[in-house]
């Protein structure tokens, strides 16, 4: 019979402990994972707070790990715990077994007398970690794609995957569990509903949200690399802008023709055109001394720039797809083409992982870091290292076109 392949790391750890018998890496092995809880939906919208028991006629409560996890439905939902909440939730009158991962290579059912839970917590104490580690690359092996176009729009996603300690490309996602997922998408996008994820979602995948100023910037630098073809001196780039913004403002001054006559504007005040000039002005500067550090630590090559910072929109979008899966706001299907546009769009922005990459760390550090070049500036550039040079990064398994 061929070798089980084993869907993550998770499951690769307990299958070998149980064939080897050892239950007790088994159990050290199931005190590091997340295990997910079945619950029905119309429950949990109802109560979030409260997660029940609902034993199978065998009197047995099933969970899975990560790895493990059914495909999302509209019904059931899944919330993360961990091997101590159940050890500690567990009473007399809950069922007999735990049965981890049930029907699989690597189930397991678990008798729960107060002797059982003991050992439950002990495992626990004994744990160095819990979860899927941040700041690594992790894959599911079965059940997510690892090539194809699917795969690169999730690829596009892979900074937030990393950080977070998550799958990258997982579609069918559950990411944190559904009621944690939830609080994600109304504490950071304040969205709590499903027209509010898809219009989020589609302003991501226009690249709407980034800065446009920004992307002006950019634009401006990247037609002057064009028309020039060599490095842009950063006094040219600043004149250029502020001849772009000058033009701009006097056209928007000039009478147009519209199907209601000829509409006159009210020039913009000078102050405020001034004002923009020198906003963008120091905007390039800032560019510039991130685009050095980053150069000085390997997060571009020598003499390399930044094309875009529309990136950061895909990659939130290929992210954003997934967490409304987890939250039943949309289907898988509708992920999968939220997906596959964000992996389009990236494809359209730039001409490689790198490139892509470096987009996207230049916007976080733009909104979050404030040149403090602090734990914002460092996590980018420890995610952009990760996935440029690990082995089992998707930027070095799946071709950029």
């Amino acid at each position: 019979m061929d070798e089980w392949t084993a869907p993550s790391v998770i499951e690769r750890e307990l299958y070998g402990a149980k064939a080897r018998g050892d239950w007790g890496a088994y159990m050290d092995a199931l005190a590091r994972a997340e295990l997910f809880l079945p619950q029905p939906r119309a429950q949990i919208d109802a109560d979030p707070a409260a997660a029940r028991f609902h034993p199978d006629a065998a009197n047995t409560l099933a969970v899975y790990t990560r790895g493990m996890l059914p495909a999302p439905d509209a019904h059931t939902v899944y919330l993360r715990q961990s091997l101590a909440w159940f050890a500690n939730a567990w009473d007399h009158r809950d069922p007999s077994h735990l049965a981890v991962n049930p029907g699989s290579p690597v189930e397991a059912y678990l008798t729960t007398t107060p002797a059982d839970l003991a050992r439950w917590r002990a495992h626990w104490d004994a744990a160095d970690s819990w979860g899927l580690a941040p700041g690594a690359v992790h894959a599911l092996h079965t059940g997510g794609p690892l090539h194809g176009p699917v795969a690169r729009g999730l690829a596009v996603g892979a900074h937030l995957a990393v950080s977070n300690g998550e799958f990258w490309n997982a579609l069918a996602y559950h990411g944190n569990g559904y009621t944690r997922e939830r609080e994600r998408l109304r504490t950071m996008w304040e969205i709590d509903d499903a027209a509010g994820w898809f219009a989020v979602l589609q302003r991501m995948l226009n690249a709407e949200i980034v800065s446009p100023v920004w992307e002006f910037a950019l634009r401006v630098r990247r037609v002057l690399a064009s028309d020039f073809a060599g490095p842009v001196d950063v006094e040219h780039w600043r004149h250029a802008a502020e001849v772009s913004l000058r033009r701009s403002a006097e056209l928007a001054a000039q009478p147009r023709l519209t199907p209601d006559g000829v509409t006159v504007a009210e020039p913009r005040p000078a102050a405020e055109v001034e004002g923009e000039i020198a906003g963008v002005r120091r905007l390039i500067g800032r560019i510039t001394r991130y685009e050095q550090r980053f150069r000085a630590d390997g997060l571009l090559p020598a003499g390399g720039w930044v094309r875009s910072v529309e990136g950061w929109d895909y990659g939130r979008a290929s992210q954003m797809a997934r967490w409304g899966v987890a939250c039943r706001y949309g289907t898988v299907q509708d992920a999968e083409r939220a997906v596959l546009r964000a992996g389009r769009q990236a494809l359209g922005a730039y001409r490689s992982w790198a490139e892509f990459s470096a987009g996207y760390a230049l916007a976080r550090c733009l909104h979050f870091d404030e040149e403090e070049f602090g734990s914002w500036y460092e996590s980018s550039l420890a995610t952009h290292l990760t996935l440029t040079t690990d082995p089992a990064s998707p930027f070095l398994n799946i071709p950029w076109e």
